[in-house]
């Protein structure tokens, strides 16, 4: 199966500093890949390349074309080298962020309806004019923005500023936010970060749903290994920007170089599972 996010030798230099080296790595549609690592591993330098707020100093992240079909760019998949965010979105990329970014003084409904910007037509004309095409669009909008509160516990909240909401569901309302988008691969910074634990069962059975219902490839940075363990079918294990395993969760979970980088030489993965 052809991947849709195909990452190849990807190396991002910050001056004198390497954060990434060389890194491969594929996900397939609707899986689940978690990418893991000591804190200041090159995680969300990677993050940031994929979405183009770094352009890699060498290397390459292409984006498979939706179906398989040839785009205008590079046959059937587009080089993410170089393009802006709101490029890499359009395409059918999103993100959430380690640190909650929503807009806080706006209500949850005004926040998952900014992600569905990128799908609406209607340009300055339209809102202008306020025709019926318009506000058949913004109709339209606001419907599909409820449904996704709905779908992640949000709904009595659609009203309320976002930084009056809960902690978790501050998490899940940027996650709807970026499922506004209507993204092909949804790439996850630590979304159960500061979660307890039935926020983060939670978190699982949710990200799980849009895995096996909505078909979207996750990509994960995830310090919990309950988590990860739990969710992902393959993990990419780095250190010091370089790809050190990779694997399902049983052999990494096994491999000596991941517990002498991520866990120490006397841990085990399973240890440090239930210690979480």
């Amino acid at each position: 199966m052809t991947p849709l996010l195909d990452i190849r030798q990807l190396t991002m230099d910050f001056g004198g500093l390497r954060a990434l080296e060389a890194l491969d790595l594929a996900v397939h549609p609707a899986q689940t890949v978690a990418l893991i690592g000591p804190n200041g591993a090159g995680k969300t330098t990677l993050f940031n390349c994929i979405t183009g707020i770094y352009r890699p100093t060498a290397g390459e992240a292409r984006l498979q074309a939706p179906d398989g079909r040839s785009t205008s760019l590079n046959g059937r998949s587009t080089s993410l080298n170089g393009l802006k965010p709101n490029q890499v979105t359009a395409l059918g990329i999103c993100r959430t962020f380690q640190n909650i970014r929503l807009f806080g003084h706006m209500s949850a409904l005004e926040n998952v309806l900014i992600g569905r910007h990128c799908r609406t037509r209607a340009g300055i004309a339209g809102a202008i004019l306020c025709n019926r095409r318009t506000r058949d669009e913004e109709r339209q909008a606001a419907d599909d923005s409820y449904r996704l509160l709905t779908k992640f516990g949000l709904a009595r909240h659609a009203n309320d500023p976002a930084n009056s909401l809960p902690y978790g569901a501050q998490r899940r309302l940027e996650i709807a936010r970026a499922m506004a988008t209507e993204p092909r691969l949804l790439l996850l910074d630590e979304p159960a970060a500061g979660m307890n634990a039935l926020e983060t069962q939670a978190l699982d059975r949710m990200i799980v749903q849009l895995r096996e219902e909505e078909g979207v490839a996750i990509l994960l940075i995830e310090h919990d290994m309950r988590l990860v363990m739990s969710l992902a079918q393959r993990i990419c294990v780095v250190d010091y920007g370089k790809k050190i395993a990779e694997g399902t969760p049983a052999e990494v979970r096994r491999n000596p170089a991941v517990i002498r980088a991520y866990l120490g030489e006397d841990e085990s993965m399973e240890t440090h599972a239930q210690d979480r």
